[in-house]
């Protein structure tokens, strides 16, 4: 008897406790927990996907650490320029594996940015002309750059004092992990507004073979979407929408390889490729190769108040493969070739120019599809007086580059399926 009263006993008490909770007015908390980064990571960590990350100021993975990213995760960046600009750098040495799916993309945006946990984009931002709200991701590493006088350098808005910030080395097929499925939005904070410096969506300094990096967005950056300091890192299905500078910008005899591509630029954007070849002596004979891609322009009509973008200019030394890449889009579609000049503008010197028209040839095209051609200069007759006159471009040299590149038909993108249903830009159904 008493154990029978002992158990009526305990279960009044719990549905007297249920009934409680039933009538308590008081919402369950948000489950969703968020977490600062700041300062310089020494160990091996990994940001799971039920947290909102938020980092803060520079956050760098150290040389022999790792940083795993699961499937999924959402990273927000703190507003801030110059030094105190929020970004995510791989010190050389160190690794990030960051492999999302096409169902749990990880995605890199702002703090002002109201995405939650599980969802694939917020409501309070979304628009091109939602830039600079935070830094954007970085990665350094130990392959060979040409710099004028070294073999590494100090990536761009890192003070010298900061030796995590060098980049460069001798290791060909060095390893800085994976990135796979990433989405990174509204980047470009300025690190030095002086310069008109801006943070890329994605820096790759000296970023060897061994990474691996597919599948990724760049949305609404202040500057260049991508951008190769040197390095031998090879890229595929890379999508950059609505870049304010270059969408892909290549440095410092990088000896990559860019395969199927989608850039998409409007009237605040400035070229679509925008290619350099080696500064300095040291690793110059680095050539890229860059295939299988569309360049469309999408933004306003020309007009006296509108300026459209440029589709591609070949600069200083630039030297490597164009294969199978579609401008389309833009009023007139025009490849942009630096030519420079010595002895009072009468010798042509080593430049894009050269490297397109000489025998051999070190800088071609194949299946390229464009409209025009345009050699220009920024050499003088005579740098020592106080005014120089500038050079002109001779129509030899005008028909020489015409000659050495003609449009052909090209397919471009090889598989635009690559960004459907993960990137913000097709959510926006922008492709």
């Amino acid at each position: 008897m008493k154990k029978l009263l002992a158990l009526l006993f305990v279960f009044t008490t719990m549905g007297l406790l249920i009934s409680c909770d039933d009538d308590d007015p008081t919402p369950d908390p948000d489950p969703t927990v968020n977490t600062d980064l700041s300062g310089v990571i020494e160990e091996n960590m990994t940001l799971t996907a039920d947290e909102i990350w938020t980092i803060t100021g520079r956050v760098i993975v150290s040389d022999g650490i790792t940083l795993t990213i699961e499937p999924g995760t959402i990273i927000k960046g703190a507003q801030g320029e110059g030094t105190n600009a929020s970004v995510l750098m791989i010190a050389r040495g160190g690794k990030i594996d960051a492999q999302g799916t096409a169902d749990k993309p990880i995605i890199m945006t702002t703090a002002l940015d109201d995405i939650a946990v599980g969802q694939l984009q917020g409501t309070t931002l979304g628009a091109p002309g939602d830039k600079g709200k935070w830094g954007g991701l970085v990665v350094l590493g130990k392959a060979p750059i040409s710099v004028d006088g070294a073999t590494e350098a100090q990536i761009e808005g890192v003070p010298a004092t900061e030796t995590l910030g060098l980049y460069g080395g001798t290791d060909a097929t060095d390893n800085s992990g994976t990135i796979r499925y990433v989405s990174i939005r509204y980047g470009g904070a300025v690190i030095d507004a002086a310069e008109g410096k801006e943070i890329n969506g994605l820096t790759l300094g000296g970023v060897g073979s061994g990474t691996t990096i597919s599948h990724v967005e760049v949305f609404a950056n202040v500057d260049d979407g991508v951008e190769f300091f040197g390095g031998s890192v090879n890229v595929s299905n890379v999508l950059v929408a609505y870049q304010g500078d270059d969408a892909i910008d290549v440095d410092q005899a990088y000896s990559g390889t860019v395969d199927n591509f989608m850039l998409l630029q409007d009237e605040d954007s400035d070229e679509g490729l925008e290619i350099d070849g080696p500064e300095g002596s040291e690793n110059a004979e680095g050539v890229f190769v860059i295939k299988n891609g569309t360049v469309k322009y999408v933004g306003a009509v020309a007009s006296e108040t509108v300026s459209e973008s440029s589709a591609a200019d070949f600069k200083s030394k630039a030297q490597g493969t164009i294969t199978n890449v579609l401008f389309s889009g833009y009023s007139s579609a025009t490849l942009k070739f630096r030519a420079s000049y010595t002895d009072a503008c009468t010798i042509a010197k080593t430049d894009a120019f050269t490297h397109l028209t000489g025998n051999p040839a070190t800088l071609t095209f194949a299946t390229t599809q464009f409209d025009a051609v345009k050699v220009y200069t920024k050499s003088v007759e005579n740098e020592d007086v106080a005014e120089p006159v500038g050079c002109t471009v001779s129509a030899n040299d005008q028909s020489a580059a015409e000659a050495a590149v003609t449009s052909a038909t090209a397919t471009g993108a090889a598989d635009a399926s690559a960004w459907s249903t993960w990137t913000l830009s097709s959510l926006r159904e922008d492709i």
